[in-house]
């Protein structure tokens, strides 16, 4: 026996393998300010910076642009225009050419990109900026989607529709009908780090860009577009971001392509770092929708048949909008079987920016609605609407069949719902609520109790893949790299965390890198809570190549059968001695066995025909559920969360700490967006709330007095994924809904719950004031 496994066989487990609850591998760096971010990198010397010009008007040609004084402002080395690209002058992220990285004569939003600043430092190019004499031949523009019909009006890309049964006939046959519509506001991503790049000029055609951005690849191939090189020649790189949520999908190509335009151009490094307000001007949100739906239901709120149309303010391009509205679509079901259903998507064309990725990519706006519908029929049976919920959730074998024909075969919301109703004493409390109210005139509480159903998986079906590379040294530490983004999430620890369990050595000898374009190509973006799924079945796949090779190895040179080479923690098993892992290490290289490897993963048994509005586009669903009450000042509108239980599922969850925080992080943005995050724009077009003095993000103060999160212990995926693991980013936004309903539920008291409040989202104190004096007006009729 070698010498040192003495000391390894004291080592019962790994430390940090798959299941343990590791802290954030940068958590430590946040909190102390040590964490690297792109504006935190040493400048190379000579940087100059940027600052983009923006238009101000939201629809109209330009007549002139002079900017003499701008190009002779104190510090300027540079003015770029849309002459100025000298590849293709576009960003489009699905090919269909609408969207310039520069406006070329025509502007279509206010706050769109005209011009750029180069200067030597930041504030000499955002002083300049304001020296711009721009006059344009105004436009009518179409700010808002309440007056625009579907039919009619502009679309960014084609509509979808799914369809299943015969909708119209089931609602016109049915004992009852409601008919409505609710708006949806949309949502600024308010990441903490806001847009950055930082381009460096190589030699010949090259370019390395540092960028805040959730798809590397993506940036590559816009900035070789924009350049008009190869992609080959552009270099992608990101270590960390503070925050991205959707944003930073398909946002960050612009001021990368400009960034590195501009370095190649003048030979220097170039960086571009917009303040909070340009940011929030220039850049897209949320979608905010209007949604009309019609209900046949029975007596005992049994759905018969529904029919949506949802209506999305998307932009002046496509950007991401297609996708979006089809996953609303997808999301138009929550967690409930309709026997006959019919849904439209209306992506519309408005004169403000592109609207793009956000946190659950349509589908919380799709399941706010079909929330809505549920309401509906509980206050026109005068049911509790928990009651109605339950009674049209899918079934197990039957009743099970999506408006998009795929059958949900994981199906637990029912024992996630009833372990919530019992542990949130959900029955109790209503009794207490009613009497509470009966004996309060001015402050009413409100109830209610939501679930989530969640897909998972890209909808377009290419992105469903992934690719990493690990590398074992001689040492026995080991460097992985893969294509995910670390946004805060925890991503890369959680793939380490797989790396580390496949050679079953400490987490600490598991090097975590930057994601990089020259390392691993041809990446998806870190989205659609994918991250964890895709890039931790690549590692792994990586990681058993190489245990493999090890283990043939060890088997030949020792001469036993492969079956007993065993790896422990930190050590191996090879017939009846065992050597450190790092042994073994060593004594492959010698022997020229090769210790890197580049895995890959690709989901399989998805397919999705848009066409048809038919196919399997999920691999398997997310579950959770969440009860809050609140509490309501009839006199101000005025509200406060008495507090919130969360049950949500993540299957056997890799690290239950950081699935933990995402549940927690998820819910309070959810309650933010549909609460008090308000996104409103004047008739001119302007942004007015692009900033925090005029944008209220949740405070620590808004969130719930009593937070009651529990992750159930019992389930696991029905689908092989990595270790039975369920995705986690996105579905816990949507726990948020039980606040809106629990809302409404409190408005709705003031009227002896007669009358459906209605109440759109965002629920800020104002909007529950006038709902609130609405059913004053009615219930006095």
């Amino acid at each position: 026996m070698n010498k040192h496994a003495a000391v390894d066989l004291k080592a019962a487990k790994i430390t940090g393998g798959v299941g343990n609850d590791q802290r954030h591998d940068s958590a430590h760096k946040h909190v102390s300010g040590e964490a690297v971010y792109i504006d935190d990198m040493p400048e190379p010397s000579g940087t100059l910076h940027g600052c983009l010009g923006l238009a101000t008007v939201a629809h109209g040609t330009i007549r002139k642009m002079d900017l003499a004084a701008v190009r002779a402002a104190p510090g300027v080395v540079c003015v770029l225009t849309a002459k100025d690209v000298p590849g293709e002058n576009d960003i489009s992220p699905t090919g269909r050419h609408d969207e310039p990285v520069l406006a070329d004569g025509k502007v279509q939003f206010h706050g769109q990109p005209i011009f750029a600043v180069i200067a030597g430092t930041r504030e000499e190019a955002r002083r300049a900026c304001r020296l711009a004499v721009v006059k344009y031949r105004e436009l009518p523009a179409i700010i808002d989607i309440g007056g625009l019909d579907p039919d009619k009006d502009k679309l960014v890309t084609p509509p979808l529709t799914l369809k299943r049964g015969d909708a119209g006939e089931a609602i016109a046959k049915a004992p009852r009908r409601v008919k409505g519509k609710m708006r949806i506001g949309g949502q600024d991503h308010f990441y903490l780090e806001g847009h950055i790049a930082l381009a460096i000029p190589g030699e010949d055609h090259d370019v390395t860009v540092y960028s805040s951005t959730q798809h590397p690849s993506e940036v590559q191939h816009m900035v070789a577009h924009a350049l008009g090189v190869p992609s080959h020649a552009v270099t992608v790189e990101i270590r960390r971001m503070g925050g991205g949520f959707g944003g930073k999908e398909t946002q960050s190509n612009q001021f990368a392509a400009l960034a590195a335009i501009a370095a190649k151009k003048l030979g220097r490094a170039v960086k571009i770092r917009p303040d909070r307000d340009d940011d929030m001007t220039a850049t897209g949100k949320r979608h905010d929708f209007l949604v009309d739906y019609e209900v046949g239901f029975d007596d005992e709120g049994n759905i018969l048949g529904v029919d949506y149309s949802y209506a999305a303010r998307c932009g002046f391009s496509s950007d991401l909008s297609g996708p979006v509205t089809d996953r609303a679509l997808f999301h138009c079901d929550n967690a409930y079987f309709y026997p006959n259903v019919h849904a439209r998507s209306a992506p519309l064309y408005t004169n403000t920016v592109s609207n793009t990725a956000f946190r659950g990519f349509g589908g919380p706006q799709g399941m706010v609605a079909a929330e809505r519908v549920i309401d509906e029929i509980a206050f026109a049976t005068g049911k509790d609407a928990l009651d109605i919920r339950k009674r049209n959730f899918y079934g197990t074998t039957d009743r099970n069949v999506t408006p998009y024909h795929q059958k949900v075969e994981d199906n637990i919301i029912h024992r996630i719902v009833a372990e919530l109703e019992e542990s949130s004493n959900y029955a109790r409390r209503r009794r207490e609520i009613a009497a509470f109210n009966n004996n309060s005139r001015i402050v009413k509480r409100g109830l209610a109790l939501t679930p989530v159903k969640f897909g998972i998986s890209f909808t377009a079906t290419h992105y469903n893949q992934a690719g990493a590379l690990v590398h074992v040294y001689t040492d026995g530490s080991v460097h992985l790299n893969h294509g995910g983004t670390e946004m805060g999430q925890g991503l890369y620890l959680k793939v380490a965390q797989v790396v580390a369990e496949e050679f079953q050595i400490d987490l600490d000898k598991v090097k975590i890198t930057a994601t990089t374009t020259g390392k691993v190509p041809n990446t998806s973006a870190t989205a659609a809570s994918s991250g964890s799924d895709l890039n931790g079945m690549a590692a792994q796949n990586a990681a058993r190549q190489i245990r493999k090779r090890l283990a043939d190895f060890a088997a030949d040179k020792f001469q036993v059968p492969a079956d007993q080479v065993v790896f422990l923690p930190n050590r191996v098993r090879i017939g009846n001695q065992e050597i450190p892992f790092a042994e073994l290490v060593r004594q492959a290289y010698f022997a020229r066995i090769q210790l890197s490897a580049a895995g890959f993963y690709k989901t399989p048994k998805i397919h999705w025909n848009r066409d048809k509005g038919e196919g399997h586009p999920f691999y398997y669903f997310a579950y959770g559920a969440s009860c809050s009450e609140v509490s309501v000042d009839t006199l101000t509108g005025e509200y406060m969360i008495e507090r919130t239980d969360i049950l949500h599922e993540t299957g056997r969850s890799l690290n239950r700490a950081i699935d933990l925080g995402q549940v927690e992080g998820g819910f309070v943005q959810g309650v933010g967006w549909l609460t008090t995050e308000e996104l409103w724009w004047d008739d001119k077009g302007r942004l007015r709330t692009h900033a925090p003095s005029t944008y209220k993000i949740p405070l620590a103060s808004d969130r719930p007095k009593v937070f009651n999160v529990t992750l159930a212990d019992w389930p696991e995926n029905h689908e092989p994924t990595i270790h039975r693991s369920k995705a986690v980013g996105e579905p816990p936004l949507m726990l948020g809904m039980s606040v809106l309903h629990a809302l409404s539920d409190a408005v709705a008291s003031v009227a002896d719950h007669r009358i459906c409040p209605r109440l759109d989202a965002p629920a800020t104190p104002e909007r529950v004031l006038m709902a609130i004096e609405e059913l004053h007006a009615e219930a006095a009729k």
